[in-house]
């Protein structure tokens, strides 16, 4: 899941920016406040997928694009292109209790599902998961880069095994060393340490929690763990999903470690070299047992596309993520409707209009590509169906330009970015918005990993320089102060709360500055000949590389 634009906004101080360009934009604010009054009124029923509420939002997206002067650029269906793309997705949920327990020597310890252990439900295809007395391996960090001459495993063969992995990334507790210091890496995912093991044959794999390198406390983990899960449906979901797949609470892991006579301290700091070597938990092991149900979805992302002029088989794609929370229990208002209206209604709207000013242009010489996605609070799903099943070649999309919540509080005087994209597509945004009279200011808690959690990052791993574009908070009326004032509001209130809808106080103008920007870096893109690239360093460099044979 993303992390949320607002999220943390307390430690930021900023300082001044030049003010604002004069120039007019192409994009009206007042167009975004129509379709976010629409798309976040209560007859969209907080737009869901698999919902009834999907169908109304998808002939809403449809019947927008296709007045902006848009054309079909989905599925092909009999020959010729729709509009949407469809996204089989597996629903996975434990079916029954849970059986997890550790034996140590002669002792049995009991695992507590949500409690001391949160196991995810199987998405590697199995009804039933079980097995008995399963070794334990401490792996580290869980990392294997060969670019950075890293590998947490060092040959060991896991099958059969339960690998036990710190989060984050081996840089986190200094600040300095081979992954970013204190920015968190992909390495640092959850997420990566589960396709890891996979990779490397483990029977399972449990993340050992603690709050500061997470980013969240463990009542996040159990309620997104242990609840329902959703993964694309894949050719072999063997190979990105090992059986077992979950966290444990840290007062546990140092236990069962204690038990084999390793100390988690010594073990957390030796992890930080690349000379650490894997652990065998000698006399201690794991069993578990559980039932999964597996059910198939489908839902679907809604595709359109201005067609280049000169190379269209060339694309600038724009993201954002039509999905919401849906329907859910009461508040104390009586309100159970979660309408989205910031998250992320308000995205919707500025691709669509920015898509409407590339309509109303002359023919870009690449082309610029819509793509509203599904399922992104469920896990970036819709994207990541795109990025293993794209619809044109990832390795000639030019760039990924992802807008998710922008801010409804006004123009500022800054903007920013999910994390660092470490590549010359930001420089590209940073360029155009100083020619706009505003300031990029860093992501100023990379160690959280937002830049992971947005729906550009399905093409990042797939090697497409991508951005997630966040608003910024010096705001031009109030400043700062103003702009921290409402989005500490907002995350305390309205963010993933009923609350969340469109409202008469909404300065558009703000949103429409952003879009603007986006705009005109997406023109710029659209009408050069030149690939934006990673830097030399980045875990993504290799992968656009591979694929450098396809670009002209």
């Amino acid at each position: 899941m993303k992390s949320h634009l607002f999220a943390a906004v307390a430690a930021i101080a900023l300082a001044a920016g030049p003010a604002l360009a004069q120039d007019a934009a192409p994009i009206s604010g007042a167009a975004m406040g129509r379709h976010i009054e629409v798309l976040a009124s209560d007859a969209f029923e907080g737009r869901a997928p698999a919902t009834p509420a999907e169908a109304k939002t998808i002939a809403y997206l449809v019947e927008q694009l296709q007045a902006a002067g848009l054309k079909p650029a989905g599925d092909l269906k009999d020959g010729v292109r729709v509009w949407t793309q469809d996204v089989p997705l597996g629903r996975f949920q434990i079916k029954g209790p849970v059986s997890a327990a550790i034996k140590a020597g002669g002792e049995t310890l009991t695992l507590r599902q949500g409690e001391e252990i949160a196991i995810r439900a199987a998405a590697n295809g199995a009804d039933r998961v079980e097995f008995k007395d399963a070794p334990i391996v401490f792996g580290g960090y869980g990392v294997v880069a060969p670019e950075r001459n890293w590998d947490d495993f060092k040959g060991m063969d896991l099958a059969g095994k339960i690998v036990l992995v710190l989060v984050n990334d081996p840089d986190f507790e200094t600040g300095e060393g081979d992954f970013g210091g204190k920015a968190m890496t992909y390495y640092g995912r959850w997420t990566y340490k589960y396709e890891e093991a996979a990779r490397q044959g483990a029977l399972g794999l449990l993340v050992i929690h603690e709050t500061a390198p997470a980013s969240y406390g463990w009542a996040t983990v159990a309620n997104s763990n242990t609840n329902e899960i959703l993964d694309i449906v894949r050719p072999d979901p063997a190979a990105a999903h090992a059986p077992l797949e979950g966290w444990v609470q840290r007062d546990l892991a140092v236990d069962i470690l204690s038990r084999a006579g390793l100390d988690f301290a010594a073990l957390k700091a030796e992890a930080q070299t690349r000379d650490f070597q894997p652990k065998v938990l000698e006399g201690v092991t794991l069993s578990a047992a559980y039932d999964v149900d597996r059910q198939q979805i489908v839902t679907q992302n809604v595709v359109g596309e201005i067609t280049g002029a000169k190379r269209p088989d060339e694309r600038v794609i724009y993201t954002s993520h039509w999905d919401h929370l849906g329907v859910g229990a009461a508040d104390a208002n009586g309100d159970a409707i979660y309408n989205g209206a910031v998250d992320n209604a308000s995205g919707v709207a500025a691709v669509i209009e920015i898509a409407r000013a590339f309509a109303a242009g002359p023919a870009p010489e690449r082309s610029v590509n819509v793509l509203l996605v599904t399922a992104e609070e469920k896990g970036l799903l819709g994207s990541e169906y795109y990025a293993a099943a794209p619809l044109y070649p990832l390795a000639t999309t030019v760039a990924i330009l992802n807008l998710d919540a922008p801010s409804p509080a006004g123009p500022a005087r800054d903007f920013s970015a999910a994390g660092d994209a470490a590549s010359d597509l930001q420089d590209m945004l940073i360029a155009h918005g100083r020619e706009m009279g505003r300031t990029f200011r860093p992501d100023q808690r990379p160690e959280a990993g937002s830049f992971f959690r947005s729906d550009h990052f399905p093409f990042v791993r797939g090697g497409v320089p991508a951005i997630s574009y966040r608003s910024g908070l010096d705001l031009v009326d109030g400043g700062v102060e103003a702009g921290l004032a409402w989005a500490e509001a907002y995350t305390a209130s309205k963010y993933h709360q009923q609350d969340d809808e469109y409202g008469p106080d909404w300065n558009l103008e703000g949103m429409a500055q952003d879009a603007e920007l986006l705009y005109r870096l997406g023109l710029t893109l659209a009408n050069s000949s030149d690939w934006p690239a990673w830097r030399d360093g980045s875990e993504f460099k290799a992968a656009r590389d591979a694929t450098a044979s396809a670009r002209p």
